[in-house]
């Protein structure tokens, strides 16, 4: 994938996690924590799986890995909060990728993973990829559990999005 369009996925994944959070603020905290049967429970434990995978890889990208015990520990039991950490996140992310040349794309990144505890090692660009594509896998389970309880998200598709032609 080219910068340009890793820097697409970037300001997508911006737009779409404003518009979900957003829409979720509006249910009660009781909602949002309920067990609806995602793979990380509730709405407010995929969106904050979302965000510790976020750290976790950007953390890996640079150099400065976060610890973390499990992919479903809780970073912030504020949703605001954890709306913030992810808002700031997705801008740092953006800023990272726009600062990249093509090059650094092919740079190697090893690390360990958390779910086998092996190294592993991956090209910059394609774990940058993977960070998009985990990011949509999951807002897909968010739009679905959002469905179920009646919220209307608007569009999701990346077409929609303001600026893109």
């Amino acid at each position: 994938m080219s910068i340009e369009g890793l820097c697409l996925q970037a300001r997508y994944n911006q737009w779409m996690n404003e518009r979900l959070y957003a829409v979720t603020a509006l249910l009660p905290e009781a909602v949002r924590r309920r067990d609806l049967g995602a793979f990380f429970k509730s709405l407010h434990g995929t969106f904050n799986h979302i965000l510790l995978v976020d750290r976790l890889w950007i953390g890996r990208m640079t150099g400065h890995p976060c610890h973390f015990d499990s992919l479903d520990q809780e970073l912030y039991r504020d949703f605001e909060q954890l709306r913030t950490q992810q808002r700031e996140t997705d801008a740092d992310l953006l800023h990272r990728v726009r600062a990249l040349t093509a090059q650094q794309l092919t740079r190697r990144i090893d690390y360990i993973s958390l779910v086998t505890g092996q190294p592993k090692s991956l090209q910059l660009g394609t774990l940058l990829t993977h960070v998009f594509h985990h990011q949509t896998h999951h807002r897909g389970q968010i739009t679905t559990l959002l469905s179920q309880l009646g919220v209307d998200f608007g569009e999701t598709d990346m077409v929609w999005m303001p600026d893109v032609n």
